[in-house]
């Protein structure tokens, strides 16, 4: 069954504009699980210009759904997650300059960089996961270096779905669905789990909450965006009906068409 990954950086992002306390994301990771979300994303960035380090370390003694630590494959990075033992650790790519992650990680130019950071983790017992483009040629590189999980990156499907009219039937949604799907397919054939995010909100996700196999979706600018009007909890409920109902509707096509 699918399952929702709440980002709750962007709680951290309105603590650290006045350099306070509050709002304090334990707390919103909380909210976040009575609303039914399945585990919890927070990315430790080089920067620190969100979640800060003692966050890290509260989630990890205070939740109890799994925690996904997004990080650079760096020594750094690798080095705090080993002694924090998340359930997930997921590499992506990483800019001082950029508002939020802007594309996948290039595993390809990388192979030998990441297959030691992703040694390292697995070796400790931490599920690995690797942000990327979904191309084929970085879902084979993923398969290489030894990567357990792949989330492939929606961002281009998200901002068509809002330049190009909404509808999932227009050529250009659909040929960025189609990309996503076929990346999901050879991630499944390789034997890696097939996860998805960035961009997804309220209007675009059910198109790829009903891909075949697709295993997690990790959303938060949304969620935290529709919070700020309904509250955590409900608006962590009302996105996980979507996913699941997309979901359930798609299992069912597929079944009724043998």
């Amino acid at each position: 069954m699918i399952e929702l990954g709440v980002n709750i950086d962007h709680v951290a992002t309105l603590r650290q504009v006045r350099r306070t306390y509050e709002p304090d994301p334990v707390w919103a990771a909380v909210e976040a699980h009575l609303g039914g979300a399945d585990g919890i994303t927070v990315h430790l960035r080089e920067d620190r210009r969100h979640i800060q380090d003692a966050d890290v370390r509260r989630l990890r003694e205070q939740t109890h759904i799994k925690l996904n630590l997004e990080m650079a494959a760096t020594a750094e990075m690798v080095d705090i997650a080993l002694a924090l033992k998340p359930e997930m650790a997921m590499l992506v790519p990483e800019g001082r300059h950029e508002i939020t992650t802007e594309g996948g990680l290039d595993i390809v130019s990388q192979e030998a960089a990441i297959g030691a950071a992703i040694g390292r983790l697995v070796d400790a017992g931490i599920t690995t996961s690797v942000f990327i483009d979904a191309e084929p040629a970085q879902v084979e590189a993923a398969a290489r270096v030894g990567a357990s999980v792949c989330e492939l990156h929606t961002g281009p499907y998200a901002e068509a779905f809002h330049r190009d009219g909404r509808d999932v039937d227009s050529p250009a949604i659909r040929r960025e669905i189609d990309r996503v799907a076929e990346a999901g397919r050879l991630i499944q054939q390789a034997g890696m789990r097939f996860n998805a995010g960035h961009g997804l909100n309220y209007f675009n996700v059910q198109p790829i909450a009903a891909l075949p196999g697709v295993r997690e979706l990790h959303i938060g600018h949304a969620i935290v965006s529709r919070a700020v009007f309904v509250g955590l909890r409900e608006a962590v409920a009302s996105l996980k009906a979507l996913m699941r109902e997309a979901a359930a509707d798609a299992q069912q096509r597929r079944l009724l068409r043998g």
